[in-house]
């Protein structure tokens, strides 16, 4: 495995300090603040893990979060979790999670157990395979150099997933464009198969690419001084199974951006065209006039 990987695996491991208490380290990734999708993943571990209580198996099929406080990179995030409610088929967990003594993020996770019931799914779009794509072009040391350190520490990172872009974009030099983007991703290493992790990893990368997509009307990128961005609020829901370390098509859009903020929603398909996961996220989206 890969250290990217490990690390990623290890960083979504938590510590349990007490029954429904947990100790997540931090990690930089050349943002100025702890990663949205690291306090996710780590925020659905710690209600994963207090499912052991529950007869049966029940599976995390909703999170709905919202980012009060930046996190910093150089602290660990305490998870308290609240079992509020264990149901006939259904429980819910409320996740808290706290640095320097304040609470910089919330969450309500809901599980299921499994049954059968009605089916139907949005087509995935047409767009081309994975192995049809190529990476995004690496920046080059010239280009690095005149950058911001937390930005060139992000562009030159060798990170645990790999993106494959069906319409690249240059953020460096954004155009104007429509928005909305599919992108291909998925863990860099094979991992082992326990669904929880999965999910955990899913809730990591859903971070990615899917707010910025609120920029491409407006020509914007959050590599820009001028421009402020920050996630508010991160909804997910899981509908079928998947894996993490397989291809997956992230099919983006966003119908709205208003009052500084801007919203996004996201469809996650597998290969086979299933549509295994929701997303939806709004944002800050502020550009600074000068002097501001």
């Amino acid at each position: 495995m890969t250290p990217p990987v490990s690390e990623l695996i290890q960083l979504l491991t938590l510590e349990r300090l007490e029954n429904n208490l947990f100790r997540g380290q931090s990690r930089d990734i050349g943002t100025k603040y702890v990663f949205g999708g690291q306090v996710l993943g780590q925020a659905l571990s710690a209600a994963q893990a207090t499912m052991d209580s529950v007869e049966g198996q029940r599976s995390a099929h909703s999170l709905h979060a919202y980012f009060l406080r930046a996190g910093d990179i150089d602290a660990p995030i305490v998870y308290d979790v609240d079992r509020t409610r264990d149901g006939g088929s259904f429980s819910v967990r409320r996740v808290t999670a706290i640095q320097h003594g304040k609470p910089i993020f919330f969450c309500a996770a809901s599980f299921q157990q499994a049954e059968d019931g009605v089916q139907h799914q949005l087509s995935m779009p047409e767009v081309p395979p994975p192995e049809d794509l190529d990476p995004p072009e690496e920046v080059s040391a010239e280009v690095l150099a005149t950058l911001p350190t937390k930005v060139q520490r992000w562009l030159s990172r060798m990170g645990p997933f790999e993106f494959r872009h069906v319409y690249p974009r240059d953020e460096l030099k954004p155009p104007k464009r429509p928005p909305f983007q599919q992108v291909w991703f998925r863990l860099a290493d094979k991992v082992g198969d326990a669904p929880e992790l999965h999910r955990t990893l899913l809730a990591y990368a859903s971070d990615f690419h899917l707010l910025g997509t609120a920029n491409f009307p407006h020509g914007i990128s959050y590599y820009q001084p001028n421009v402020q961005m920050a996630s508010l609020d991160h909804v997910m829901w899981f509908h079928r199974p998947f894996r993490a370390d397989d291809w997956l098509l992230y099919a983006i859009d966003s119908p709205s951006a208003q009052n500084a903020r801007g919203l996004a929603r996201g469809l996650v398909y597998d290969r086979q065209g299933r549509l295994v996961a929701s997303t939806a996220q709004e944002g800050m989206v502020r550009v600074l006039r000068d002097g501001d």
